[in-house]
């Protein structure tokens, strides 16, 4: 092989590894139709009732007795039952189906002619160690989503109950990043790795309500070919559909600083100013009834916090108060405001802000008993005003040590639009088959408070004291990503055992534009001591950098000429 095919080879090789995701939405039933003697019944009917939404599921037993029903909602209740001419009916009820779960029920049936007393039909659900399970997993349903605590309403609360979860996401001693994260089948990680495993991480928002999901599946060495692409955990998601019951939900929280406590141990503390108003309402039901459903949800976020905790030196004394002198602060502010009509913005008791907007809506259509169409669109449009990086080329607070101005900072925005379709099909008693057709798109980008303008770090006593100008990582930074997938996946059952034949090309799109360094050098220059700062701006040492700064937005705004890198794969 030449050496560039060798690298090509190695290079796919690494990429299908970390791309190739799979994704699950579904859940599946399996068993054996006998009589009384342990005689299989060749030809019996099943048919599984999903009660709320009137779909129905069926099958007839192959030559061993065994039956299988692939693609169904997911929850409950469902009615089972079984049917044999000459046979009384046997049927389960309030049977409870797991996203991912292939729950195995075995009928016992009796001749219609055979008087009894009563019949007794046993289940084995959902049992620790059986040949229908896939690997270590946890699945975290409906009831436990609306009954154990949460305090952040997010997914995390609830995927901890894995006992290989850690904090920060990590599963069996992997990093976030090697995770795979779906929702109704689309692709939810972050597929360019920056920063935060899943979207939104960046502005502190939720991807999706927690009030729009049914069901969630963690899952860690699953024997299943569908499942790849990640060495952490598989994290599924499949948010709510409707039914025949017109349904809905509303809710509100608000808090601020008044509702935080103010003392730890008998001593008084500082709180800053807070105040959050989380909101939203979801709303499902049928179309048509027993055929076509929608399900709606809608969610919103305020919230406003002081941009930094701690306030200059002004004379006062405090657990909250910096050595950086107010006087020295409003000196920096003046000079550049009159030297290069600089405004740096306020120096204490600024506000940042946080919001987020989110919302799903959802159609599901039986199109008979054998076909069923799932149709979905999320989004959300998030933001988090925050201060600049705290410890990025240096310490840059705000702290004890170090101050930095309101315009230092900058606003990060998380905007996600997703879509994804699917057709379930069950072709007859041996083949199912699932098709996947999905695009999401992901905006990132940062909006700098500043007016283009040099980094400016000022150092008291060999350590930074205080903090202007533009934000480094902030200067045109933007992430584009277009995903696109399509799945196919045909199921084959042959008496035991179960073919899965699939084809998936998944293709994305990377536009990404970063241009530190580009306002001047001082970013990396040595910081500029406070005693010195009058004269050097004065003396017009910052003129260059200033204009440097002014003349580089121009021509690249003009030209669209900002340093941009773009990667487009594919992989089938």
């Amino acid at each position: 092989m030449r050496p560039k095919s060798l690298w090509f080879g190695v290079i796919l090789l690494l990429v299908s590894t970390q791309f190739l995701f799979a994704q699950v939405t579904t859940a599946g039933l399996n068993g054996l139709v006998v009589d009384q003697t342990g005689m299989s019944l060749i030809g019996a009917t099943v048919i599984a009732t999903h009660v709320p939404s009137g779909t129905v599921y069926g099958t007839t037993t192959l030559e061993d007795g065994r039956f299988h029903i692939n693609n169904m909602r997911v929850g409950g209740p469902y009615k089972i039952e079984s049917s044999y001419i000459g046979y009384e009916v046997q049927l389960f009820e309030g049977v409870f189906l797991d996203l991912g779960q292939r729950l195995s029920l075995d009928f016992i049936v009796t001749e219609e002619a055979v008087a009894l007393e009563g019949v007794t039909v046993t289940a084995r659900e959902n049992e620790i160690i059986n040949g229908s399970r896939t690997g270590p997993a946890t699945s975290v349903n409906s009831n436990q989503l609306r009954n154990l605590p949460t305090i952040s309403r997010s997914a995390e609360d609830f995927t901890r109950l894995n006992p290989m979860a850690s904090p920060g996401g990590s599963f069996a001693g992997r990093n976030d990043q090697f995770n795979n994260y779906s929702l109704d089948g689309t692709i939810f990680n972050n597929p360019f790795g920056l920063d935060f495993a899943t979207p939104g991480g960046q502005s502190d928002a939720q991807p999706v309500s927690l009030d729009a999901i049914e069901q969630i599946n963690v899952s860690i060495a699953p024997y299943d070919v569908t499942q790849s692409g990640f060495t952490g955990a598989a994290i599924n998601a499949v948010t709510k559909s409707g039914t025949n019951e017109l349904t809905g939900s509303v809710f509100g929280f608000y808090r601020n600083a008044d509702m935080t406590g103010g003392r730890v141990d008998g001593v008084d503390i500082f709180k800053g100013d807070l105040e959050q108003l989380q909101a939203g309402f979801s709303v499902g039901g049928p179309i048509v009834k027993d055929k076509l459903f929608f399900f709606a949800n809608f969610e919103l976020e305020n919230r406003s916090d002081l941009g930094s905790f701690f306030v200059p030196n002004s004379g006062t004394e405090g657990a909250n108060v910096s050595r950086v002198l107010e006087s020295d602060l409003l000196l920096v502010s003046s000079l550049l405001d009159e030297k290069y009509g600089y405004d740096t913005g306020a120096h204490r008791d600024f506000i940042y802000d946080s919001d987020n907007r989110k919302g799903i809506f959802k159609l599901d259509f039986n199109i008979n008993q054998n076909h069923s169409l799932t149709a979905s669109y999320n989004f959300l449009d998030a933001f988090k005003e925050q201060p600049a990086h705290p410890s990025a080329i240096g310490r840059r607070g705000p702290d004890f040590q170090t101050l930095q101005f309101e315009n230092s900072g900058y606003r990060i925005n998380n905007v996600i639009h997703s879509g994804i379709v699917e057709l379930r099909s069950i072709l007859g008693n041996r083949l199912s088959n699932k098709l996947q057709v999905g695009y999401t798109k992901f905006d990132d980008k940062r909006d700098p408070f500043s007016t283009p303008f040099p980094i400016i770090n000022i150092g008291k006593d060999g350590v930074r004291y205080i903090v202007a100008g533009h934000e480094p990582f902030s200067i045109h930074n933007r992430l584009e990503q277009d995903v696109y997938q399509i799945r196919n996946d045909l199921t084959f059952f042959a008496g035991k055992h179960t073919w899965t034949f699939g084809t998936a090309f998944e293709r994305f799109e990377f536009f990404n534009s970063f241009n530190l360094g580009v306002y001047g050098g001082f970013v990396f220059a040595p910081d500029i001591d406070i005693a010195e700062f009058p004269d050097f701006v004065r003396s017009g040492g910052f003129d260059d950098a200033v204009a440097t700064a002014l003349n580089t937005f121009e021509t690249n705004e003009a030209n669209n000429t900002w340093a941009v890198a773009e990667t487009n794969l594919g992989q089938w």
